[in-house]
């Protein structure tokens, strides 16, 4: 199956963080063996010799073996918190950067909108004690006895809250889909300032400056101050990116006056 662009890049993230965690892992594994190795140096109970010439040396040694076991601990706790980023990958909900977003969100919207509709037939059977109803709305009997069980004010079938959360999450999405309906029709733009090459890409869903080479210390500054963050993955060299909304680019008409003044 192929892979359009924002499964691309997942993809990619996950690969980084797994070859992080990997390193990580490897990094706490050689750790813990050279820890290991120097405390093979310590005769069993051997305690420190007060007093003696090598004592001195000695604490230093036996400090320098819980200094590594330590750095091996901290590795190891990397490797976790890599992999379990690389975990996580695409299973934060459905991404504005995904091009299928409203697809998916339209998808999301039409099933919270068909179970208000089955929540609100249901509580108007169970207000008339019709459970014949309820099974040819598609309940189960188990369900059934649920929708009838009092709860803990008295209450049977669906909760007020449960309704109008319901309704929250469907104008939410909704709000959502009407955004990125908005960003997608925005009309892509390129222009060329001084050094450097501004874009507004809907497919991206990205504002971004990019660079012939690495960006000079200033001008790096200057990018992260208006929230841009550096974005291996887009364009040849790489960009700057913030996402396509009013803020990004606000922000980005802010960067390009600095950087253009710069150059006058």
């Amino acid at each position: 199956m192929t892979r359009n662009s924002y499964e691309e890049r997942q993809e990619a993230r996950r690969a980084r963080y797994e070859e992080r965690a990997e390193r990580a892992r490897k990094e706490a594994e050689g750790k813990a063996r050279r820890a290991t190795t120097m405390a093979d140096c310590i005769p069993f109970g051997q305690p420190i010799l007060v007093g003696h010439h090598s004592e001195g040396r000695d604490r230093r040694f036996r400090a320098r073996i819980g200094q590594v076991m330590t750095q091996a601990v901290q590795a190891d706790k990397k490797a976790d918190y890599y992999e379990q980023k690389a975990e996580g990958v695409g299973k934060g909900g459905i991404s504005s950067d995904d091009p299928q977003a409203i697809e998916k969100l339209t998808a999301q919207l039409e099933k919270l909108e068909a179970d208000s509709i089955k929540m609100k037939a249901a509580n108007k059977a169970v207000r008339k004690n019709d459970r014949k109803a309820l099974e040819a709305l598609g309940y189960s009997e188990k369900a059934i006895e649920l929708l009838f069980k009092p709860d803990h004010v008295g209450r049977v079938g669906y909760a007020d809250f449960e309704l109008t959360g319901n309704r929250a999450n469907a104008r939410r999405i909704r709000q959502r889909i009407e955004v990125l309906k908005k960003t997608q029709a925005r009309e892509n733009v390129e222009q060329v300032g001084e050094g450097y090459t501004y874009r507004e890409d809907s497919e991206e869903n990205r504002v971004m400056f990019e660079f012939d080479g690495k960006p000079d210390a200033e001008t790096r500054q200057v990018l992260k101050d208006h929230s841009f963050r550096w974005s291996p993955t887009r364009g040849e060299n790489g960009a700057w990116v913030r996402h396509l909304n009013n803020a990004g680019i606000y922000n980005a008409q802010c960067v390009r006056k600095i950087l253009d003044a710069q150059k006058d």
